[in-house]
């Protein structure tokens, strides 16, 4: 039954994105216009979806579930950062293939899934997830991309969505509410994620050059591994590991780490690579593409941890 409720608001979100890519097609706004609606995302909605995640009564349950779930996402990026540097052997992985690869796109996937099908007191769970992902695209891939070793721990605590995070996990622990009014004002606009990431999402897969993306080669590769391989491994290390029964709702839990990696190639990388002057271009269509391929992949992932 669930799966196959996620099945169809995954249909529901993508045919947002098909609306966004109309308003682009039919010249109501330009592709470029989605820089707008990614930093209402960024700086305003998600923050305050994650706040109200956070608005729930302390209990032992939800803290022993938000910790297994910050421990399944830990254990998740050290099987996807060791698998990574097997292939890497192999098929001699750049820096943006191999963030590509470990980095997902769950921050405007997997909240607006949870809060659809799921419901608002199960996204407390994905931000454990988006968390630790946070760390480590600010430490790790951001070091990567720019070829230093050095970490940045400044922009990663200056970050407004992990600031939510930690905000909403002290408001949740020391039961602090927030007030009626503020509350309504924050639940408000917290129901615009689904439609505004996915509209966005749209808009910016009008910008992507089709006939460029079939000539990258190694595209189909990355493809694979980040939506196939690495998805499968990660889906019977969560199915058969045994964390499911060390706490209430395991398994549960444990399915929304799961579909936060089986999200597409995070939209990030594609910045990093503008910035830090690799191939942006490339990095686009590895997103895009993986964007397309998630409307199958993720439906059957979602099946087969299910059954």
């Amino acid at each position: 039954m669930i799966a196959w409720l996620l099945t169809q608001q995954i249909v529901v979100l993508f045919l947002m994105i098909g609306l966004g890519s109309l308003l682009v097609v039919f010249g109501l706004v330009k592709a470029t216009d989605s820089r707008v609606l990614s930093l209402i995302c960024i700086y305003l909605i998600t923050p305050c979806v994650i706040l109200k995640s956070f608005q729930i009564n302390y209990t032992y349950v939800v803290r022993d579930g938000f910790l297994l779930a910050i421990i399944a996402a830990i254990a998740i990026h050290v099987i996807l950062f060791f698998v990574i540097w097997l292939f890497s052997l192999l098929f001699h992985f750049d820096v943006v293939e191999k963030s590509s690869i470990i980095y997902s796109n769950s921050g405007n996937l997997i909240i607006p899934l949870v809060v659809s099908v799921l419901g608002n007191q199960w996204v407390i769970y994905a931000s454990a997830f988006l968390c630790v992902q946070l760390f480590f695209i600010f430490t790790h891939c951001q070091s990567i991309m720019k070829g230093q070793t050095m970490l940045n721990f400044r922009r990663l605590f200056t970050n407004i969505n992990l600031l939510s995070i930690i905000i909403g996990l002290i408001m949740f622990v020391s039961g602090v509410k927030i007030p009626k009014v503020p509350y309504e004002v924050v639940s408000s606009i917290a129901a615009c994620i689904g439609p505004v990431s996915m509209i966005m999402l749209g808009m910016i897969m009008t910008s992507v050059n089709w006939r460029q993306v079939v000539k990258y080669k190694r595209l189909y590769l990355v493809t694979i591994m980040k939506m196939i391989v690495t998805p499968i491994m990660i889906l019977f290390f969560l199915k058969y590991s045994g964390l499911s029964d060390m706490v209430k709702n395991g398994r549960m839990i444990l399915l929304i780490s799961l579909l936060a990696i089986i999200t597409p190639s995070a939209t990030i990388i594609t910045q990093f690579a503008q910035i830090y002057h690799h191939d942006e271009q490339y990095a686009g269509s590895i997103n895009a593409v993986t964007t397309l391929i998630s409307i199958i992949t993720m439906p059957l992932m979602i099946w087969i941890y299910l059954n």
